[in-house]
This record gives structure tokens, sequence and C-alpha cells, in this order.
């Protein structure tokens, strides 16, 4: 009889060991979520995007004639510095002559034979200039001693005078034109000469040197190497390192949020982070194509630094940064995290843990940015709310207080 009942009260307390352990595996866990506590802080909105610095004030030292120019770099090297109009940045001189073709080369060999020909025509008639003047020189000398003897009449005597002073001027004339004629033939022969391939020794007072128009360092140095360039062929750009700006290519829907002088954070450029200012905001739009083709408008922006040159003097022209323009601050500002908002329909909502479980708060929401959102109704400080909630999380389920560090 005790044996019987001790197998039955064995078997009660197993079959009540397995329905606790039923019981335990069915009751529902709590789900494990990160919680944040609202409080209250300053917040602020800003618009994100890269940039560049550039010099403000950019001189680009330009060709003033066609010519060849001298090699630039070296001597002169991008970061040099250059002092107004003493410090020479560039040497042009003249061009050698180009070659011809054998058509061409003909026409100047017959050019050059009939200069020739006019060169000895005109030394021809200057000889017999030469001696129509030595007879008419003669005459008169044989006019004058007749006429002292009155065996010539006075106008015998004024011809023969007029004869020597007419043949002095055409013999004055001959040899002008021989002259003329001897340079036309040069001209042509110059034209007829081969190239060599060589320049000759530049004359220093035929070069012209281009000086630096402002004081500051070399920026860009477009044509290192001698070459011949056009005139208006740029040469290279000068500027002030410690005179920068930034400019920023921001999508126009950003652009139009963006009022004159709003505050700007400035990093990511290698140093501490710097403050600056808008200064402008284009009036007008551009076309640009994104990294994924995609065609967008954007708008230039303007920067200007406000912190002293000592804290960005690293910077330089066309470096990268991250601006951040401010288009709106709160100093009391209530704010949930944006990775806590869901949809639910057309309302913005979050789960709030109270007691342990969650309820579906429906809230209203003002100015927000990356991180937070601003909170107009639905929720209180003190309040905590499931960060990052995944399909397990639903309305009234228990879930495990897991706190994080939140910060706006």
């Amino acid at each position: 009889m005790h044996t019987i009942w001790m197998k039955r009260t064995l078997g009660i307390v197993a079959l009540t060991i397995l329905g606790a352990g039923a019981v335990r595996f069915a009751w529902p866990r709590p789900i494990a979520v990160d919680l944040a506590t609202l409080t209250k802080g300053p917040m602020e909105v800003t618009i994100d995007d890269e940039a560049k610095t550039r010099v403000r004030h950019v001189y680009t030292v330009s060709a003033p004639i066609a010519g060849k120019v001298l090699r630039i770099s070296p001597p002169r090297h991008i970061g040099d510095h250059v002092t107004k109009d003493e410090t020479v940045v560039a040497v042009m001189q003249p061009t050698l002559p180009s070659f011809h073709d054998a058509r061409t080369h003909e026409e100047l060999l017959a050019a050059l034979a009939a200069a020739d020909a006019t060169v000895n025509l005109a030394a021809a008639e200057m000889r017999r200039i030469e001696a129509a003047l030595v007879f008419s020189r003669t005459e008169l000398g044989r006019a004058e001693a007749l006429a002292r003897t009155e065996a010539i009449s006075l106008k015998a005597l004024d011809g023969a005078k007029f004869d020597v002073e007419t043949n002095e001027a055409a013999l004055a004339s001959a040899k002008a034109q021989l002259e003329v004629r001897r340079n036309e033939r040069n001209s042509v022969a110059a034209r007829l000469g081969e190239q060599s391939g060589t320049a000759p020794e530049p004359d220093p007072a035929c070069c012209i040197q281009l000086r630096a128009p402002v004081a500051g360092s070399v920026l860009k140095i477009i044509q290192e190497s001698e070459g011949v360039v056009q005139a208006g062929a740029p040469l290279i750009e000068i500027g002030d390192p410690l005179d920068l700006e930034i400019v920023a290519d921001l999508l126009s829907t950003d652009a139009v949020r963006i009022k004159q002088g709003a505050p700007v954070w400035i990093d990511n450029w290698g140093g501490l982070p710097v403050q600056g200012r808008v200064s402008r905001v284009d009036p007008a739009g551009f076309t640009k194509v994104s990294a994924l083709g995609i065609e967008e408008q954007r708008v230039r922006t303007t920067i200007d630094f406000t912190d002293p040159p000592a804290k960005w003097s690293g910077l330089g022209h066309d470096y990268r940064v991250i601006v951040h323009v401010t288009i709106w601050k709160g100093d009391d500002i209530l704010a949930v995290p944006v990775a806590a908002l869901f949809r639910q329909g057309d309302d913005w909502a979050v789960f709030a843990v109270r007691d342990g479980r969650t309820r579906v708060s429906i809230i209203k929401i003002g100015q927000r940015n990356s991180r937070t959102a601003e909170v107009l109704l639905g929720l209180a400080p003190g309040d905590r709310v499931v960060l990052h909630p995944s399909d397990r999380v639903t309305d009234g389920v228990t879930v495990a207080e897991r706190d994080v560090q939140y910060s706006q």
C-alpha cells in the first residue's frame, strides 16, 4: 500500500514539473530593445554637403602676343612667393619661321631671280646716270671758261648748270631705287631661307618679360614647358593663399532655405572644426550630374571664414571640406531620435515604453535633422522610446529595458 502511494506521489510531482516547464516555455519572453530617454536641450537643423576652398581673387597671366614662351617650371614652382611688378613669371621670344611647301619654294626662287634682275637693272641705271653726271660737269666747266671770255651766252651757261643739277637729282633717285630693290631682294631671300631647327642666340632686347600683377603665391602653372602659344593663352595663376573662401554647390531645394549670414561649421578637412558664415547665394542655378548619373539642379553658395586664419592656415586653394549650414536652431527643444519614428497612416508614431510594455504613441513633429526631430505633441520629457523597432515589436508587448546613451 505504501509503495502504491509513493508511486502516485512521484507521478503527481513529475506531472507538476512538466506542467510548470510547459507553462514557462509557453510564457512570452520580453523582447530586448534599445531605449532612449527623452530630454530637452539645444537642437539645430543643418544642410550638410561637400564643398571646396578657393582663393577669392585669382589672377591669370596670359600671353599678350603670339610667340614662344620659355620654360616656366623651373625656375618657378607652385607655392613660390611673387612680388607685384617685380617678379618675372614668364619670358616670351619671337617664334622661328615656318616651313613652306614645294610650290611656294619654286615661286620664291622665281621671285628671288626677278629681284636679282631688278637690282642689276637699278645698278646699271645708276651707272648710266653717274656717267651722264660726269659729262654734264665737264660741259659745265667748259661753259664757265667760255663765259669768262664772253664766247657763249649766259643762257648756254645756265643750261649747263641745269644739266648738272638734273643729273645729280637723277643719281640720288637711282641710288634710292637701287636700295629699294636690294631690300626687296633681301626680303625674298629671307622668305626662301630654310628652317634650321635651332633658334639663334636670343637678344634680351627682343624678349617680353611678364611680371606678377599682384603680390601672392603661384597657384597653378598652366604652361610649364617651353612652347609656342597664341595671344591670350593662359600661362600661370597667382593669388593670395590666405584670401580664401568656400564654395558649395547645394541642391536648389536646400539653397532656398539658406539665408545670407547663416552660421556654418566646416570640418573633415584634416584639422579642427572652424566657423564661417554664408556671404552669398547665387540667384541662378545650374545642372550637375551626380555620381549616380542623376541630373540635379545646384546653386553655388559662397561661405566666408569667421575664425582667424591661424585656425585654418593649413587649407589651400581647391581643398575639400564638409560644410554644415545652419537653417534653424533652438535652445530648449524636446527631441526624439529619428531612429524611433515610423509611419502610422499619415501620422508619425513611436513605441513608448511604460511599465515594461510598449504603447503606440501618435506624435506631431516639427523641425528635424539627420539624427533627431522636434516633438510638438504626444511625448514629454522623461518618456522612453524604442530605437530601431523590429517586426517583433508591436503594441502591448513586453520589452527588456536596456537603456543606451543618447544625446541630441
